[in-house]
């Protein structure tokens, strides 16, 4: 399929074609088309002489229309713009892909125009420090928003992950203190991800908070919680708290797997690496249930753990896990933290 790009280093394209990787067809030097024009008039006849299966417009802020006055990447012409290609896309059943520009914030620049005009918003994220790279479906009028799919970065390109919960896990069978296990939801998606917390005395006069990952208002919340209604001493110790992999984990349903890692890090115990956490904790010291629970626990049972800590009232299917149901947090933590550091014989 033709992919009308603004790129002036053309000549590159031939050393990033071994990068694209396609899992049914290889994809050939006779499959691409390339055409180094920003006028749109002549993109959308290339568009509609060709007729491909995609386009790739790269990107939206450099492509103009002749006919007005503003500059390429103004409102006007980034409107009209993707009007025009919508059209032919529509007209001609192409599957357009068109490139806009983000802020350093990783919002789409300028006014939200263009959100407004296309049927899905995509956006690629990924820490420059990480492999992985995430594909994020923030609108979609076809299907369910909130969906991921996760990538990583190989030699030779970017390779889907089929089993992102593996990527999120660390080492299971050197299971610290102060680690726990949860079942974060993007999408439709569960994928199990690791929570490793850290709780030492504050070096200077006051405690410090500091998170990777995870909303780091949810911390400070959960602290609250644990100081007020657990009677746990955490207003003069420093916090840290971090998701393996860096994957962003801001629901809710993480709340008691938080929790338990900072009391197992304060109390220096290791909880069990077969057990998962499912829980949101409320300001009195609850555990409050959360949505897709069989969703989440299924995904826990397929990865091998054995137990479940759950919010109480919530009745999951038999899917081979022991559940244990709380509902305080005080309850959570005796059925997850032992009284005695354990023995780490047993095989995860």
């Amino acid at each position: 399929p033709p992919t009308p790009t603004a790129d002036p280093f053309t000549e590159q394209l031939k050393n990033r074609q071994p990068k694209v990787e396609s899992a049914a067809t290889p994809i050939t030097e006779q499959d691409l088309y390339l055409l180094p024009e920003t006028d749109l008039e002549v993109i959308l006849r290339e568009l509609e002489s060709l007729k491909p299966q995609l386009a790739v417009i790269d990107s939206i802020q450099t492509v103009y229309f002749s006919s007005l006055t503003s500059a390429p990447g103004s409102v006007a012409q980034v409107r009209e713009c993707t009007s025009a290609l919508m059209q032919v896309a529509k007209r001609e059943n192409i599957t357009l892909l068109i490139v806009g520009h983000v802020t350093k914030d990783g919002g789409i620049a300028g006014p939200r125009v263009l959100e407004h005009l296309v049927d899905t918003v995509l956006y690629f994220e990924g820490d420059r420090f990480a492999s992985h790279r995430l594909l994020r479906s923030m609108k979609n009028r076809f299907g369910a928003t909130h969906e991921i799919g996760v990538f990583e970065m190989v030699a030779h390109g970017l390779k889907e992950v089929s089993n992102p919960s593996e990527l999120f896990l660390g080492n299971r069978d050197d299971f610290s203190p102060g680690t726990s296990t949860v079942v974060a939801l993007e999408g439709t998606r569960p994928i199990v991800v690791e929570i490793q917390a850290l709780v030492s005395p504050a070096s200077y006069g006051s405690a410090r908070r500091a998170t990777t990952g995870v909303d780091s208002s949810r911390l400070l919340q959960i602290l609250a919680v644990l100081e007020k209604r657990v009677g746990i001493p955490l207003s003069k110790l420093d916090a840290y708290v971090a998701s393996v992999g860096g994957l962003k984990v801001e629901e809710p349903a993480a709340d008691l797997g938080i929790a338990i890692a900072i009391v197992a890090s304060f109390r220096d115990r290791v909880v069990d690496p077969r057990t998962i956490l499912i829980g949101e904790i409320g300001l009195g010291g609850q555990v409050r249930p959360v949505s897709q629970l069989e969703l989440r626990l299924r995904e826990a049972a397929k990865l091998g753990f054995k137990r479940a800590i759950i919010p109480k009232g919530q009745s999951p299917a038999d899917l081979g896990l022991q559940i244990i149901p709380v509902s305080k947090v005080i309850d959570a933590i005796i059925a997850s933290i032992p009284a005695q550091p354990p023995t780490m014989n047993d095989e995860f």
